[in-house]
């Protein structure tokens, strides 16, 4: 049997200042080794060949979440760090949330159009609650 076919194919929203959120995004995924790919009018990031997170120029309608799987702890930091660097708002800073489970490492910074954007280490265990 091959692998696991995928679940979620992408995302896309709109973002009142594409060049901020442009900054935002790269610099936030960075720790990922996200990459910004182009197509037509709308921007695309995420590692090579799973640029799955997409924007583009408009409207923002209401406030999204995103929980982005990290790695382990020091991914979680790292976004944390650049994402605030690069103009995001602080949601919540790095640190366990016990009220998910115990080994629930998260962080929470607000994007230019007020999205919540959260890197997430479940510590080994499978990803969920």
């Amino acid at each position: 049997m091959g692998a696991q076919p995928r679940f979620l194919d992408h995302i896309a929203f709109d973002v009142s200042d594409l060049e901020a959120s442009r900054r935002f995004y790269a610099a936030a995924l960075s720790p990922w080794q996200a990459r910004e790919v182009r197509a037509g009018t709308a921007f695309g990031y995420g590692p090579q060949g799973a640029e799955d997170l997409w924007i583009a120029a408009g409207e923002p309608g209401p406030p999204l979440h995103l929980a982005l799987a990290a790695p382990d702890r020091s991914t979680v930091d790292a976004f944390h760090a650049a994402a605030l660097g690069a103009g995001g708002r602080e949601n919540g800073a790095p640190g366990l949330r016990p009220q998910y489970h115990a080994e629930y490492y998260a962080a929470y910074v607000l994007d230019p159009d007020g999205n919540n954007v959260e890197a997430v280490y479940h510590g080994g265990r499978p990803q969920g609650f």
